[in-house]
């Protein structure tokens, strides 16, 4: 077999860098039809040069490609600032292993069947602040309720003084991840400095100063006083041992947490909001959801909601159309490995990009429409379909994302009537290191539907 060289865009022209910042997604669309489904571009953290792929076979050699073939973690160039160098985000080889099975207790289905009223009762909270007639931020509003599911149903906080203070730090810090110039500071480790208070770096590492005092008081009382009877994912995690016996340390359970907090909370904001837009954007669409939410009976549990097939294929289309980051983690080759017909050699970045090929017209026939039926109609692969990632890499908080924003859109869909402001097309833009819908996207409640209420059976099965 011949192997070919992967082409290559040595440079980014000034104009380039610039677009990549506030337009990624043309960017990444003018070089696939110019280059196919494998180009090597400069545009990892600091400029790295990575080789992205975007066909489902060579995404599968790589995500069943052997650990003595391919690495992720900051080896790989993955160093996301403030998460912190024990987050699994940025852990490698074993110690990645003995993490990630930590972790995987607290997301187990029948866990988190625990936060079914929870989240319902946080979505109902929220929208009850809506007025009839009055235009309201749809990413805004959905922000409001995954935050507080974070920090209620994941850090296992109740309303007091550091739930308050935490909140509003919290909040700063995530405000600020909308910016393009945030988007720079994170892209380029080298603006990332830290000239005191008066300085952007420097506001940042003094937010995370008193995250961090906040985070690691909560832990330490949790360890003095230990509650078994708590189900929240910190105390899960807290309560976890690996096989020699050993629980997370402090810093790795503050790592998670904030990793949990930037991974499950903004993405899945983001994701609801995309949602909204879509189910309201299309007549069509929005008609049949409605009409299968509206066939459950008072006695649907939390399993009946979540196994609905048209709400299935609504959330799936949603993470298809608008994935929330452009690529899976990416990969760094440790030995020389063949993928499709390029051979690579160590050091080289392989970043399976998720946004191009969820636009691929040979598995999805026009992939810039919305639509939910092709979800129904057949079965895609886990290298054709990856919107969180994938092989040892996958989100392991993917489970618990979807079964939250099912139980939102259900919750939301069956309470009011809705309609977008403004029913032009919408285009993804940046959100620091996410696609996100316009912050100025609005929709208005236009009435109050007769809401069912579904038995939460803590006892069903997800599946």
């Amino acid at each position: 077999m011949s192997v070919f060289k992967v082409p290559e865009k040595p440079h980014l022209s000034l104009f380039q860098k610039i677009k990549w910042i506030t337009h990624p997604v043309e960017l990444l669309e003018t070089y696939a039809q110019e280059y196919g489904d494998i180009f090597s571009l400069p545009i990892g953290v600091g400029s790295k040069t990575q080789v992205l792929i975007s066909n489902p076979h060579g995404i599968q050699q790589i995500f069943t490609a052997d650990a003595k073939y391919l690495d992720s973690g900051e080896v790989a160039g993955v160093k996301p600032p403030f998460l912190g160098q024990q987050s699994l985000i940025a852990l490698s080889g074993e110690r990645h292993k003995r993490q990630r099975k930590l972790l995987t207790p607290p997301f187990h289905g029948e866990r988190m069947l625990a936060y079914g009223q929870l989240i319902e009762k946080i979505a109902e909270e929220v929208t009850s602040k809506w007025t009839i007639n009055k235009p309201f931020l749809v990413r805004s509003s959905m922000q409001g309720i995954t935050f507080q599911v974070i920090l209620k149903a994941v850090f296992g906080l109740e309303n007091g003084p550091r739930y308050e203070q935490l909140s509003r730090l919290l909040s700063t810090r995530l405000e600020g991840t909308k910016s393009i110039f945030r988007a720079i500071l994170l892209l380029f480790p080298v603006l990332q400095k830290d000239l005191g208070p008066l300085s952007p770096w420097g506001r940042l590492v003094e937010n995370e100063r008193q995250i961090d005092k906040l985070i690691y008081a909560e832990i330490e009382e949790r360890r003095q006083k230990p509650d078994p009877s708590r189900t929240d994912i910190l105390s899960l995690m807290m309560a976890s041992r690996d096989e020699a016996g050993e629980s997370m340390t402090n810093v790795e359970l503050r790592d998670e947490l904030i990793t949990l907090l930037i991974a499950g909370h903004e993405t899945t904001a983001t994701s609801l909001s995309w949602a909204l837009y879509w189910i309201h954007h299309e007549p069509k669409v929005y008609k049949q959801l409605l009409e299968e939410l509206d066939s459950l009976d008072d006695k649907a549990d939390v399993n009946t909601i979540l196994r609905l097939p048209y709400l299935d294929a609504v959330y799936k289309e949603t993470l298809r159309i608008c994935p929330v980051t452009m690529f899976a983690f990416p990969r760094m080759v440790k030995s020389p490995l063949q993928v499709l017909d390029y051979q690579f050699e160590p050091g080289t970045i392989l970043s399976p990009c998720i946004y191009l090929t969820h636009h691929r017209e040979d598995l999805y026939p026009e992939s810039k429409k919305f639509k939910p039926e092709r979800f129904l109609e057949r079965q895609f692969s886990p290298y054709e379909y990856l919107p969180f990632g994938g092989g040892n890499r996958r989100c392991i908080g993917m489970a618990f994302a979807q079964f939250e924003m099912k139980l939102i859109l259900a919750k939301v869909l069956s309470r009011w009537q809705l309609a977008l402001i403004d029913n032009q097309p919408v285009q993804p833009v940046r959100r620091g290191l996410l696609l996100s819908p316009p912050d100025s996207l609005r929709m208005v409640a236009t009435g109050r539907r007769q809401e069912k209420q579904p038995t939460l059976n803590t006892r069903s099965s997800l599946g």
